[in-house]
């Protein structure tokens, strides 16, 4: 067929980093991600101009998938972003600020973008290296001996959410389900097959708007959701009998008899011959004959089953339920044990069997759940974690956070430190390459090809763009502050004049500007008083004053006293992303756009 207009020459773009449009639209992006970041971080609403739903977030994930951009380069960005946040579920928007404030950096500084790469490379890798130290002064070991640390990862995933709508004590709350859950889907003991190799559990998450969230809960085993028409009169006898086990049979395929169930297509039916409909129920009554006969106590499937079918079993004692959905097909099939079966021609095979211990129905707000508990021990592999929250846009927020909450925690199994929040590592971590690439400066700049003051401009920038995302943390108009001996964040609310200890005059800081110096620092491990040694000085962030942090050790002693953390595995990698997809930017010469 003839196309009814030219087709239309592709459009190429040359330096895109340096047309004003494009500019606008990253500063304007990254406005929207520094605005969300931190406990104190602000709402966005995200809508369609015709009309629609309106999603209500301050999560990255929520955010980017649902705003949209035809600009490339943020395309690029946001792509990056996202497969981060699919494999570690945290640090979106520290990926994202991180990402935007070097690339502004290297603008504004006038290096080229060839000299602004060779210098992030460098820098990564010793950002890199000192993370990786064991003696890293941002570091702490998660001690899976006590549940403290892990109570403050999972507060500290949960509590950067403020589109969750909690309160300190829920906070709290959903931060204890959270390690419970964790640690019920954590096998006990040893483990069969390969011991570097171990198999997780699963934490499947049932969400009740119109409850207090304080009414949330987490049961080992599942929780399925019956409707009052599918319990029959004699299964709230069946699941009040003694203990199990139970033998389970789970089926997939649909039990209904429906003949459309088949797929599409023409019966044709001879005269005098059996109706199809009496054959399929005829072979559905087979199924629940040998289920009786082999002692099923449990009968479950995904689809529908006949009318006929459930009232045969429930005569016989069998606990009857259907509608499951796919959703709960795998952790059934994890937790007991069974196969599930997608043919009722067949006889059950008997290795398609699972075991419950028992079942008991519970009331969770206003729904009816039966209650499937894990067979034997270890503890469980399977666990639900019942959400409870004011309205359904808190409850879908709380729901997404809770499973990252779950993964950031799953990563401390791999590597069990943890990183110092609260802007402490960024700026740590900053102090750190700062004094360590002016000093090594002259050979650094040797090695990579280019002169000192270039490669100090790109150092400037560097640490200036980690301190920006502690900066970022700020949204009342306070005063981020360094301490210039461990160079930790201090964030100090607007207010009166600062009293507390010496604060040095800086660039953006004058005579009465913030309030009083908190008690602690941003993670909570520095103490401003009660603390051997001379009295703390401050100045504030992005001022380069030159300091050298002292090493602060981290023991079992002083973890209980932090009041944030990050995970390390997803940080780690974060600034990965941030710094590669900075210079992949800087390094992109043309875009060329199909406009057909």
């Amino acid at each position: 067929m003839s196309r009814v207009t030219k087709k239309a020459s592709s459009v190429c773009t040359d330096s895109p980093l340096s047309m004003s449009e494009v500019c606008r639209k990253m500063t304007l992006m990254r406005q929207i991600l520094t605005s969300c970041f931190g406990p104190n971080g602000r709402l966005k609403q995200v809508h369609n101009n015709v009309g629609g739903h309106v999603l209500t977030t301050s999560t990255s994930t929520s955010l980017l998938q649902a705003v949209s951009s035809s600009e490339p380069l943020l395309k690029l960005i946001t792509a990056s972003i996202l497969n981060h946040l699919s494999r570690f579920s945290d640090c979106g928007l520290y990926t994202g600020i991180l990402c935007f404030s070097l690339i502004d950096h290297v603008q504004k500084s006038g290096l080229r973008p060839s000299v602004a790469i060779k210098i992030n490379k460098q820098l990564l890798e010793v950002c890199t290296s000192f993370l990786n130290q064991e003696d890293c002064g941002c570091k702490v070991n998660v001690d899976f001996n006590s549940c403290q640390s892990l109570m403050t990862l999972a507060r500290s995933v949960i509590s950067s959410k403020p589109a969750c709508v909690l309160t300190e004590g829920e906070q709290q709350h959903i931060s204890m389900l959270a390690v419970h859950a964790f640690l019920l889907t954590v096998p006990c003991g040893d483990t069969p097959g390969s011991p570097d190799r171990v198999r997780l559990g699963r934490t499947v998450t049932v969400s009740i708007e119109g409850q207090f969230v304080l009414d949330s809960a987490v049961f080992p085993g599942l929780l399925v959701n019956v409707p009052d028409m599918q319990l029959h009169p004699t299964d709230s006898e069946r699941t009040r009998r003694g203990p199990g086990p139970f033998r389970l049979a789970l089926f997939t395929v649909s039990l209904s008899g429906d003949l459309s169930e088949f797929g599409e297509g023409s019966l044709e039916v001879h005269c005098g011959a059996p109706d199809p409909e009496d054959l399929i129920l005829d072979e559905l009554l087979k199924l629940g004959e040998q289920a009786v006969t082999d002692q099923v106590e449990v009968f479950m499937c995904q689809r529908v089953i006949h009318p006929v079918l459930q009232h045969y079993l429930w005569r016989h004692g069998v606990l009857v339920v259907e509608r499951l959905g796919i959703a709960l097909i795998q952790p059934i099939v994890q937790m007991t044990g069974a196969q599930a079966v997608a043919l009722y021609q067949t006889p059950i095979p008997p290795e398609a069997y699972g075991q419950v211990k028992g079942c008991c129905v519970r009331t969770v707000g206003s729904r009816k759940m039966l209650h499937l508990l894990p067979p034997g021990e270890p503890a469980p592999a399977v666990c639900t974690m019942v959400l409870c929250h004011r309205n359904d846009t808190m409850l879908n927020e709380l729901k997404a956070v809770c499973q990252r909450a779950e993964h950031v925690l799953r990563l401390t199994l791999r590597d069990p430190v943890a990183l110092l929040g609260g802007g402490c590592t960024e700026t740590h971590m900053a102090a750190y390459i700062n004094n360590k690439g002016t000093t090594e400066a002259a050979e650094a700049a040797v090695s990579l090809g280019v002169s000192q003051s270039q490669y100090l401009l790109g150092l400037n920038g560097f640490c200036s763009s980690l301190e920006t995302v502690a900066l970022a943390l700020e949204h009342d108009g306070g005063t981020s502050l360094v301490d210039l001996t461990y160079a930790h964040h201090w964030s100090v609310p607007q207010g009166e004049a600062i009293h507390s200890g010496t604060v040095l005059q800086g660039e953006g800081l004058q005579p009465g500007d913030g309030g009083e110096v908190p008690d602690t620092c941003g993670c909570g491990l520095v103490e401003r008083s009660g603390r051997p040694g001379p009295e703390l000085e401050w100045t504030p962030l992005n001022t380069r004053y030159p300091l050298r942090p002292a090493p602060l050790v981290v023991g079992k002693d002083t973890t209980p006293q932090l009041r944030v953390l990050d995970s390390f595995t997803a940080k780690l990698n974060a600034l990965q992303v941030a710094v590669e997809m900075a210079n992949v930017v800087l390094d992109i010469r043309y875009v060329i756009q199909d406009v057909n």
